[in-house]
């Protein structure tokens, strides 16, 4: 699985209490819809266990950026991802998981 270092490109509030986070895309980083990616604080907070999280991706293939959203609970790692400055760096691991589309052409339901 590859690793990639990336920044934060920005955030906004996506609905009450739940904020998306912008990331720039990594040259040749593909994935499919459904798909999710870890990301790893760079300079976590003290805490134990709050270095990492995986998180599905919001948006397109498609697109530029990158983007998760989640809400945001009273825990060391989201206060820290809050907190984060626009530029500031992140590990990303990825793109994880299989729950995906087919290429069939048939309708499907998530």
């Amino acid at each position: 699985m590859a690793s990639y270092q990336v920044k934060l490109v920005g955030r906004e509030e996506f609905a009450e209490g739940t904020l998306a986070f912008r990331l720039e895309k990594p040259a040749g980083f593909q994935f499919k819809p459904g798909q999710a990616i870890v990301l790893e604080l760079l300079d976590p907070p003290p805490e134990d266990g709050q270095k990492r999280r995986t998180f599905s991706l919001v948006s397109a293939p498609f697109e530029e950026t990158l983007v998760i959203a989640t809400r945001m609970r009273d825990t060391a790692f989201k206060r820290a991802l809050k907190a984060l400055p626009g530029g500031a760096g992140l590990k990303l691991t990825g793109p994880i998981g299989q729950f995906t589309l087919t290429d069939a052409v048939r309708p499907a339901v998530f």
